[in-house]
This record gives structure tokens, sequence and C-alpha cells, in this order.
């Protein structure tokens, strides 16, 4: 494995604000603590500094040896939310805040990108302009979208742009990396089934909506089996049915929720369409009508094909080309999506190991994302520093990639 000697000299101290970060655990759009510990230290490196960037993200740009005059940009990026839960773990760095918990590891993730700033900092030896973007509320709020819509591509140029999550129950030192779609697009549901109510004992006299959203599940699964391609993925997944208030009364109305996850927004539509077709003609079928509600949240991440051969050989580069494999899709999702909707680019994943780097006092449960016994591990820092480094300098000296 081949790190930079300067990162890991100074992985230690980065460890100390990762932790620090992660005892003071913020959620989305409410980073102002966080926001304000990157952006001191990125002043404190001499880096330029813009803040509020979607609400509250920073962007740090290190400019190189030319002053960035070649015109060549590249874009790095880490979240900095935490998530609404309660930490078990009960070491020293451990959540000071009730129900509010890093388990996804995003205080790693601005770690990392941290080391990389410091020593981009300090030697410059490349031309062009590297951003730093330090995002909020990937958890659901959408914050790379928000960046966006404030302007991050048109007030720092870049050409390309990359993503980096852990992932846990690898062996530290792996990557993992593919072209085309690595996560799933995230969309929700909402649909309130009209019925009659009547006395349980005189069913006859009302429109009973529950068997109606009974069927309604069982059709829907039919869009998966019988409307997609079968080599398509598509999830839908009923997770809420809500009904009634009383044993002996038929209710008037049912609500069903739940998710569908896709890798592509044709599939999606198709889904969309037949979801909801189905809700109203069944719906007419039994007499009721319905309240078809679907909200499209995350779209699919999708690798551009150059760009993730490009961050492939640099991760070869470091730790040898048979300890990076391919990525295999995941139907959870991220918003680093709309960032690859605009710019060419790659979201990776680097290995946080199984779990054994935890300290005394951690929760009982595995070290796996959105678990309460998550840790970050601080033996990514030096190396996922040591990428990002890699990955800027290499990419901003190679010719312009061609991008699928």
């Amino acid at each position: 494995m081949k790190l930079i000697d300067s990162i890991l000299t100074q992985s230690a101290s980065i460890a100390a604000v990762r932790r620090d970060i992660h005892a003071h655990p913020e959620l989305c759009f409410q980073e102002v603590r966080t926001a304000e510990v990157v952006a001191q230290q990125l002043i404190a490196w001499g880096i330029a500094v813009h803040r509020g960037m979607g609400t509250t993200g920073v962007v740090g740009i290190v400019h190189g040896r030319d002053g960035g005059a070649c015109g060549r940009g590249i874009g790095l990026r880490a979240d900095m939310d935490a998530l609404p839960m309660q930490e078990f773990n009960q070491f020293a760095h451990a959540s000071t805040h009730a129900g509010k918990m890093h388990a996804c590891g995003h205080d790693g993730h601005t770690a990392m990108l941290l080391a990389a700033a410091q020593h981009l900092a300090k030697h410059r030896n490349f031309d062009g302009t590297v951003y730093l973007i330090f995002q909020p509320a990937e958890e659901g709020g959408g914050g790379a979208r928000e960046m966006i819509r404030d302007g991050l591509f048109d007030k720092f140029p870049m050409q390309a742009v990359f993503g980096m999550h852990n992932w846990p129950g690898s062996a530290v030192g792996t990557f993992a990396v593919s072209a085309g779609p690595v996560m799933a697009s995230s969309n929700e549901f909402k649909i309130t089934v009209r019925g009659k109510g009547s006395h349980a004992a005189l069913p006859h006299n009302g429109i009973d909506p529950v068997p109606v959203a009974c069927q309604m599940v069982q059709g829907f699964q039919t869009v998966i089996t019988r409307n997609k391609k079968p080599v398509d993925a598509g999830v839908i997944s009923v997770t809420m049915i809500h009904a009634g208030e009383a044993t002996n009364v038929v209710p008037d109305s049912c609500q069903l929720q739940g998710t569908v996850r896709t890798f592509t927004l044709e599939v999606l539509d198709l889904i969309e369409k037949r979801m909801r077709e189905i809700a109203e003609h069944t719906c007419a079928a039994f007499g009721a009508t319905c309240e078809f509600e679907f909200s499209r949240n995350y779209p699919p991440t999708v690798n551009s094909a150059a760009e993730a051969d490009f961050a492939r050989k640099v991760m070869a580069g470091i730790v040898g080309a048979d300890q990076v494999f391919a990525q295999e899709p995941t139907m959870g999702a991220e918003d680093f999506a709309y960032m690859l909707q605009a710019k060419p680019g790659a979201y990776c994943f680097i290995s946080n190991g199984d779990g054994a780097h935890r300290e005394m006092g951690h929760g009982g449960g595995p070290c796996m994302l959105h678990n309460p016994s998550y840790d970050f591990n601080d033996d990514l820092i030096p190396l996922g520093g040591t990428y990002w480094v890699e990955l800027a300098t290499q990419w901003l000296a190679a010719p312009p990639p061609v991008s699928a």
C-alpha cells in the first residue's frame, strides 16, 4: 500500500477532528458547528473558503502552482450530516446529543477529505484547481441538489466530480468502483383508499377499504414480475398499512405507504404509471376511490465510464489492482446522484473493515451502516486522503477523458 507520508504523519490529528465531529452530530441542514470546524481547518491551511452553499455547505478552493490559470477543475465531495438515531456506543467520542448519531460515517468522509486538503494546500504540485465540497443533508435532505441550486457548478467550474463512501464488511485496504448504476433511485408513495364505513357485523352496508388495499398490494408485485423486463432491477416495498380504530367498525379509509427503488428513470416511469393504474382501477372495481401520491426523492447514482475507469487505475496504484473490486450495485440511495447528473464523475466505496477497530464501550450490534453500534474506522483516513490527492493530481495532469 502506497500511502502519502505527510498524510500518514498527520492522520492522528485528523482522527481527533473526526472524533470531535462524531461526538457532536448535527442533522441535515443543521451542520452549523460541523461546517465551522471544517472551515476553520481549511482557513488554517491557507485554503480559500466559501460558506453557506446549500444552507450549511462549505467549499474549499485549492489552486495549483499555476494559480488555476489552466482552467481545469475537479470536485471532491464529502457529506457532513448525521442521522436521527440514538447511539449505543459508550466510548469517549460517542455522541453527546441524544437522538443524533454519526451512524453512516459522514464524520469519516469529512475527515478523509480534510486529510487530502491539508496535503494539497501545502504542496500544490499540480496545475488547475481542486474544489473541496463539504456537503450538508445527504440523509434525506437532498443537500447535493441544494448546493447545485445555489450555483455550485457555476461558481466553481469543474469538469468532473467524485464521491466516496465507506463500506463495512470488507477488508480495510480495498476499494470498489464500477461504471454505470451503483446506487438506486429512492422514491416514496402514499395511497389512501376511500371506502364507506359500516358496522363490522353489517359489512354489506359499506365499502370495506381493507380488502381493496390488500388486493392492491398483491397487484403491485405483478409490476415487478410481469410488467418490467426481468433483467431490469426494481423493488416495490409496501412498508406501512394503516386502517381502523375499533375492532367492530369497518373503517372509511385505509392508507398504504412505502418505497420504490430502481436503477433507471425509464423503469421508474413504468412502475409509477402501473402502480397508479392498479390503484385506481382496483378501487373502481370495488366501488371505492383512491388518492395516489408518488414522490421522487433521489435519482439513481450512475458513474460515467471514463471517470470510473480513471478512479480504478488510481486505486490500483495505491493498493494494487487485486484489491480494487467491481462495485456491486445496491438498492440504497445517495444524493451524489444529482452531481453525477450535472457532471461526469464516479462514486466509489472504501472498505471500513469488520468492526474490530471499535474501542471498548462499543454497542453490542454489528458495525454496519445506520446501526447504533457503528463507528468509522480511523485507519481509513490516510488511505482515503491518499486516494483523494492522487485522484485529483493525476486527473488534473492527464488529458481530459472522454466520458460515456
